[in-house]
C-alpha cells in the first residue's frame, strides 16, 4: 500500500511540476525560460555524474567531452539540409553525412549513444584506475575529444563551429527529458544494480568477494552517465543554436562537480537541487556585476565577477554547514514532506536530536 501511494503521488508531483512548466512556457518571459531550461538540462548531466560519482564511487571528470559528443551530434545531423554550405564554408561538409537530417529526438539518441559507445572504448583501460588517477585520465580523454573535434573539419566544421541549430527554447520538452532521466536514474539506483554500485563505492575488495563483477558494473555506470551526458549536450545545443569547441572546456566539468557536491553526493534529489541552485544562483546574481551608485557614490565592489565572489562564499557557507552536501546520501520521500507539513518544528527538533 505504501508503495502505491508513493507511486501515484510522484505520478501527481510530475503531473503538477509538468503544468508549472506548461505556465513557465506560455505565461513567462524568454529569459526566465531560458534559466528554467538551463537548470532542467544541468539537472540531467548533473544526475549522468552523479552516477559515476557519487554511486559508483568512481572520480570521473569527463563530463564535457560526453557532452561535446552529444552536442556536435545534434549539430550535424539537425541543421537543414539547405542551410549546410552556409555553415560549412571553409571546407565543404564531408559526403557521407552532408545528405543526412534527423529529427531531434533522434539525433539526441544517436548521440546518446555515441558518447555512451566512446565511453565504453575509453573505460576499457581508464576504469581499472582509481581515484585522482581515474580522475586524470577521464579529464585528458575529455579533452583529446574536443581537440579531435576541432581538427575534424569536414565533420564538425573544426574550430568555427555549427550555427542554425534549430532552437529548442520550449520548457516542456526539456522537462519530459528530465523527468525521464529522474525515473530511469531513480529504477536504476533502487534495482540490483544500482545496489551492486554502491556496494563498489564502500567497499571494492568486498563487494568482489560476494559476486559483484566489478568491471562490468564500473562500465555499465560510466556508460550510462556517459549516454545521458551526451543527450544533455545535445539538449544544451538546441538551447544555445551554436556549438563550438570553446564551449566545452575541461572547466565545464567543474560545474556538474559542483552541483552534485552541493546537493550531495550520492542523492538524486541531491543533484537535482544543486542543479537550481548552482544554476540560477549564477543567473540572478549578475546584477552584482553592475556598477552601483548608492547616495550618488559609486560602490567599487560592484564590478565584472563580484557575482563570483559572492557565490564562492555562499558555496563555502553551505560547505561548513553540509559537509556532505545538502541533501548528504538521502533521498526527498513523501514520508518525511508530509512529517514536515504536519509540524515543521517537531520536524527539524526530530532531525537535529538525531
Amino acid at each position: 500500500m505504501k508503495n502505491k501511494r508513493d507511486i501515484l503521488l510522484t505520478v501527481a508531483g510530475l503531473a503538477v511540476l509538468f503544468g508549472v512548466a506548461c505556465y513557465a512556457q506560455f505565461e513567462m518571459g524568454s529569459y526566465v525560460r531560458r534559466v528554467i531550461n538551463l537548470c532542467l538540462i544541468y539537472a540531467i548531466i548533473g544526475l549522468s555524474m552523479n552516477l559515476t560519482n557519487g554511486f559508483a564511487g568512481q572520480f570521473s571528470l569527463g563530463q564535457a567531452g560526453f557532452m561535446a559528443v552529444g552536442a556536435y551530434v545534434v549539430g550535424v545531423f539537425t541543421v537543414p539540409v539547405e542551410l549546410r554550405p552556409n555553415v560549412f564554408y571553409a571546407e565543404p561538409m564531408n559526403p557521407l553525412i552532408a545528405d543526412i537530417q534527423m529529427p531531434l529526438w533522434l539525433a539526441l539518441l544517436v548521440g546518446g549513444l555515441l558518447a555512451a559507445l566512446i565511453a565504453f572504448l575509453i573505460g576499457w583501460p581508464v576504469l581499472r584506475l582509481r581515484g585522482d588517477y581515474l580522475a586524470i585520465a577521464t579529464l585528458g580523454f575529455s579533452e583529446i575529444i574536443r581537440i579531435v573535434i576541432t581538427n575534424a573539419q569536414s565533420w564538425t566544421n573544426g574550430a568555427l563551429g555549427i550555427k542554425d541549430i534549430p532552437a529548442l527554447n520550449d520548457v516542456r520538452y526539456i522537462f519530459i527529458a528530465t523527468a525521464i532521466t529522474f525515473l530511469f536514474v531513480t529504477c536504476l539506483i533502487n534495482s540490483s544494480y544500482g545496489r551492486a554500485f554502491k556496494a563498489i563505492r564502500e567497499d571494492e575488495i568486498a563487494a568482489e568477494a560476494m559476486g559483484v563483477g566489478l568491471f562490468k558494473h564500473k562500465c555499465m555506470a560510466f556508460m550510462l552517465s556517459a549516454f545521458f551526458a551526451g543527450i544533455g549536450g545535445g539538449l544544451y545545443a538546441t538551447l544555445l543554436g551554436t556549438v563550438d569547441p570553446k564551449n566545452f572546456l575541461f572547466t565545464l566539468t567543474y560545474n556538474f562537480l559542483l552541483i552534485i557536491v552541493l546537493g550531495g553526493m550520492g542523492s538524486i534529489t541531491g543533484s537535482m537541487l544543486g542543479s537550481i541552485i548552482v544554476t540560477a544562483g549564477l543567473e540572478y546574481l549578475r546584477v552584482f556585476d553592475e556598477p552601483l551608485e548608492l547616495f550618488g557614490m559609486a560602490i567599487p565592489l560592484f564590478r565584472p565577477g563580484f557575482r563570483m565572489v559572492i557565490f564562492s562564499v555562499l558555496l563555502m557557507a553551505c560547505v561548513l554547514f553540509w559537509r556532505k552536501g545538502i541533501m548528504g546520501t538521502n533521498e526527498f520521500t513523501w514520508e518525511k514532506f508530509m512529517a514536515f507539513c504536519k509540524n515543521p518544528v517537531k520536524y527539524f527538533t526530530q532531525k537535529g536530536a538525531k
